[in-house]
């Protein structure tokens, strides 16, 4: 049987398991996300994804209804809009 070295077997786990890096909502937090934006008087969107160093989520390119386009950051918990910036 061969052995394999501590280091090795620490790569091979770290390669094999997932990043945390930006996803996008499950269907809850969607609908949450969702409802926040369409609230403060925005249409469309293109994409969003949760970013976990912030914690926060990350809207692109959301179009309100006087057509200007904005990317917003969601507070992680409340879904609130905490910083909008124009595009």
């Amino acid at each position: 049987m061969k052995r394999i070295s501590l280091a090795a077997l620490a790569l091979t786990t770290l390669a094999a398991a997932p990043a945390l890096a930006d996803r996008g909502p499950t269907q809850p937090e969607a609908t949450a996300i969702t409802a926040t934006l369409a609230a403060a008087g925005f249409k469309s969107w293109n994409k969003i994804e949760y970013d976990p160093d912030g914690p926060k989520w990350k809207v692109d390119d959301a179009r309100a209804l006087n057509g200007k386009t904005y990317d917003l950051q969601l507070d992680a918990n409340t879904y609130a809009i905490v910083k909008k910036d124009g595009d």
